[in-house]
């Protein structure tokens, strides 16, 4: 008889779930709403009840071995949570350990984005590769190291931030973590937002269709959207997160020297838009003996499936 495992992966905004087999197939598989639950054990009662619909599907628990979990600021030495800047739970949870009590499964946490690096390295654009770097673009920048084939972890557990390096010195400033000018404020969904609200509000600005749109009411896909029809300010708004992008992309590649970059996240739905100044944009801050050797790829795993 067949089992499976359980793979949870926790978003700021959404939490994707589902039942994978041995060989990564993803069997059953489906999402809630992370940010809607204040407190974290309403967000596990939740979790619970939907997955046990899902565990049914393939025969009931006992065919289930355990559940590894993804989460921002997910301590792999500890199974706690720590201080997530994009998760509305504060502080230090031992989120492993609660998971188990109400599922009296064995389980595994770790790094949202340390996941999605392994999952890429097993069974994705990765595969075969013992040097490369993951980078989400999501609600927040997560990012996974491997050197050597191995996940960079650190003495902490918590390695491989890159989502948090400065990368505008006293630039904008990050509502979660209070840091000024980190990648994550301006290479995000939440950045591409906030960058296109800049600029709407600069009084020499090029006509937009953003301006059909309440300010609350504007999201990075608004943003895409808009883009996609030619509209120069959004076109602005991808050339300007594309440059910052490439920069520190090259600032990494000088760290690790990566065989390949691997992106995901909502943010490369916009495709060329953002990866063209990205690409050019690490190119030129990259020393030559880096440069046309370093590829950015597309994970080639369904969105979100490789965490």
């Amino acid at each position: 008889m067949d089992s499976y495992v359980i793979g949870v992966d926790i978003g700021g905004t959404g939490t994707k779930y589902g039942i994978v087999d041995k060989d990564g197939n993803v069997l059953h598989s489906s999402s809630m709403p992370t940010n809607t639950h204040e407190q974290v054990h309403t967000f596990i009662d939740e979790l619970y009840v939907r997955l046990s619909e899902l565990i049914e599907k393939v025969g009931g628990v006992g065919r289930i071995k355990g559940i590894g979990i993804g989460a921002p600021n997910g301590n792999i030495y500890t199974g706690t949570i720590e201080y997530a800047p994009n998760l509305p739970w504060k502080g230090v949870i031992p989120f492993a350990k609660m998971v188990q009590d109400k599922f009296k499964l064995p389980v595994k946490l770790t790094n949202d984005a340390n996941a999605a690096a392994v999952g890429e390295m097993m069974y994705g654009a990765a595969k075969g590769m013992k040097n490369f770097i993951t980078i989400t673009l999501g609600t927040g920048v997560g990012s996974g190291i491997i050197i050597d084939g191995k996940i960079v972890l650190g003495h902490n557990g918590f390695a491989g931030e890159l989502g948090h390096v400065i990368v505008r010195n006293g630039g904008r400033e990050h509502k979660g973590t209070g840091l000024k000018g980190s990648l994550e404020a301006y290479a995000s969904a939440t950045g591409v937002r906030d960058t296109a609200i800049e600029l709407l509000q600069e009084t020499q600005h090029s006509p937009s269709l953003l301006e059909n749109y309440p300010i609350n009411e504007l999201t990075s896909e608004t943003v895409f959207k808009c883009a996609e029809q030619g509209d120069s300010l959004t076109n602005e708004v991808f050339e300007f997160t594309g440059q910052i992008l490439g920069e520190a992309l090259a600032t990494f590649v000088h760290f690790s020297a990566p065989e390949a970059i691997v992106l995901f996240g909502g943010l490369t739905k916009a495709g060329d838009l953002i990866m063209k100044p990205t690409r050019q944009a690490m190119e030129d801050n990259l020393l030559q003996v880096f440069k046309n050797k370093v590829k950015i790829l597309y994970s080639d795993l369904q969105e979100a499936d490789a965490a």
